[in-house]
């Protein structure tokens, strides 16, 4: 399987912050997931993903090149919606494509006019006029006329109401339809990308909690109810991510990579799974958070 992103590593530090040893792989073609709550250092490591920041530690690879040795190469085949805009208030919608257009050798004129018909965006509109979800969709724009091979989008949708969101993500899954690009979009909002991301990766406190298949993460986090075993078993068939006790008796385990076969497993170690509760996929993602959590709360880490 080749990948789009391959990091190995990689460290960086602020005050107050840090990302340690964060280790991802983005499978090429894919529509991946980046999971975090706010703060988690998501906008962090897209910034080191493309040069704007130098890591302290680690190794980045972007569409196969390392980086920052093969960024001019790289950033001509990648696009990127930021966080917040990044565009010239004084030119007009007309102006800014033809801006953009002037630094990419890939730049599609006739999918940027599409694109902006599509969106009701009007080119003689200056930027400063425009709302929240207009700019948003000029972003995308930018970035899908680019004719990139890998689309990096941090928070595109944060803010934007229903019609730009659903606007803005049909113009990105017509796009990967079409070319096949491989997508990385940071989120805090789960539930969006639960339609159409394959991968998710998760990260929190500078960590990475979880990266796994979507199908894993919508099907394989359940919670168990058991009744309190006198001792912990060795080597579950699945980890065992959090033990706390159950109101209704007895303990509650999370546990991620649960299938119906491991019934058995516990029974013959003398615990009696009475209960596997499925979780929807906002409880699976706030419970995996909350389970790391209290594991690092036990072995803190060095500063």
């Amino acid at each position: 399987m080749s990948a789009a992103i391959e990091v190995r590593g990689l460290g960086w530090r602020a005050p107050g912050f840090a990302l340690r040893g964060v280790d991802l792989t983005v499978p090429a073609g894919a529509v991946y997931g980046f999971l975090g709550p706010n703060g988690a250092g998501k906008s962090t490591t897209i910034r080191l993903l493309l040069g704007l920041e130098r890591p302290e530690a680690g190794d980045i690879r972007l569409l196969g090149e390392p980086v920052p040795d093969a960024l001019p190469r790289i950033l001509g085949r990648t696009g990127y919606v930021p966080e917040r805009p990044h565009l010239y208030h004084h030119l007009t919608v007309g102006e800014a494509l033809d801006y953009h257009a002037a630094f990419f050798e890939r730049w599609d004129p006739s999918r940027a006019d599409r694109l902006r018909r599509e969106f009701a965006l009007r080119e003689a509109s200056p930027l400063r006029t425009l709302s929240k979800g207009e700019l948003g969709k000029l972003m995308l724009l930018l970035a899908l006329a680019q004719q990139p091979d890998l689309l990096i989008l941090d928070e595109p949708t944060d803010g934007l109401d229903p019609v730009a969101r659903r606007d803005l993500l049909a113009a990105l899954l017509a796009y990967v339809e079409e070319r096949g690009a491989t997508v990385f979009l940071s989120s805090h909002l789960i539930h969006e990308l639960e339609r159409f991301a394959d991968w998710v990766g998760v990260l929190d406190g500078g960590r990475m909690v979880a990266e796994l298949r979507m199908e894993e993460f919508r099907r394989g986090i359940k919670r168990l109810r058991v009744p309190r075993p006198a001792a912990a078993p060795d080597a579950p068939p699945c980890p065992v991510l959090l033990r706390e006790p159950d109101p209704l008796g007895g303990e509650a385990w999370l546990v991620r990579g649960w299938e119906a076969a491991h019934a058995a497993w516990f029974a013959e170690h003398g615990i009696a799974v009475r209960e596997v509760g499925d979780l929807d996929l906002e409880e699976a993602f706030v419970e995996l958070l909350r389970a790391t959590r209290a594991a690092r709360a036990l072995t803190p880490s060095p500063a």
